[in-house]
């Protein structure tokens, strides 16, 4: 048998052959799994509405572009028959250690935050992932209070908000990110 002699064009032939396979069996895993993970993202989101806004049996979303920030936040208004019981913000802030925090925040009409729920983040194991309320008590502190009169930084900075141990720029972000959420209500009240 003829053995073929490694040739320049030989070894770019065969590299362009695995780059295509690769390429269309990625393609393919793409499409396989891009409907279930849309599927599980929203209920996750819808899941994070439930826990921030109890009690509602509609909702009708509002975009509204913040003040600061690139994105729009998403205002999902809860209505119980025809009275408005709250709003289920999803917001955001990349001011985490580890880039882009998405967060569910919910308010009573008058402003009070309700509970929070993280929704995604980069954060580090064991520290900054602490602001998810299965991990620590962390987002506790942010129950029942209003952002009128509750300032919502930490206390290193002069706040009245408790930062996780070691975890100062993800408890900042936290802070941030339900800001921006209080920020958008009230810009949207005023609004109406």
């Amino acid at each position: 048998m003829a053995k073929t002699e490694s040739t320049f064009k030989n070894m770019v032939l065969v590299l362009l052959v695995i780059s295509l396979a690769a390429s269309i069996s990625l393609g393919a895993v793409y499409n396989l799994t891009k409907a279930p993970i849309a599927k599980a993202q929203q209920q996750k989101k819808e899941a994070a509405i439930k826990q921030v806004v109890p009690g509602f049996d509609k909702l009708e979303p509002v975009l509204v572009m913040p003040d600061e920030g690139s994105d729009p936040v998403i205002i999902n208004k809860a209505f119980k028959g025809e009275e408005l019981v709250g709003y289920a913000v999803e917001t955001y802030t990349d001011k985490g250690y580890g880039g882009r925090i998405l967060l569910m925040v919910g308010f009573m009409p008058d402003g009070t935050i309700i509970n929070t729920a993280v929704l995604k983040h980069t954060e580090t194991p064991g520290l900054g992932d602490k602001m998810d309320a299965s991990k620590s008590a962390f987002p506790n502190q942010f129950k029942n209070k209003n952002p009128d009169s509750y300032k919502l930084e930490v206390r290193k900075d002069g706040g009245e908000v408790d930062a996780i141990t070691a975890a100062t720029i993800s408890s900042r972000a936290f802070c941030d990110g339900v800001q921006r959420a209080y920020d958008v209500v009230k810009k949207e009240g005023e609004a109406k």
